[in-house]
């Protein structure tokens, strides 16, 4: 099985190439952890910092 690719600047699971959120092309299959966001207000996206609905990655390293 495949790992999902994470991007590394916002942590959101990404399908392509780039990021959709932040148009970044930084992108890893190295992260822990997942989280969906429906309510950006809720607080454990303050706590992550997350401002958009969506999956993200807890943990992402950059390598």
């Amino acid at each position: 099985m495949v790992r999902e690719k994470v991007c590394t600047e916002c942590k959101r699971f990404v399908e392509g190439k780039i990021c959709p959120a932040c148009k970044s092309a930084n992108l890893t299959r190295n992260w822990q952890g997942c989280v969906i966001i429906i309510d950006p207000e809720s607080e454990i996206a303050k706590a992550l910092g997350i401002t958009a609905p969506g999956r993200y990655a807890i943990s992402v390293s950059k390598s």
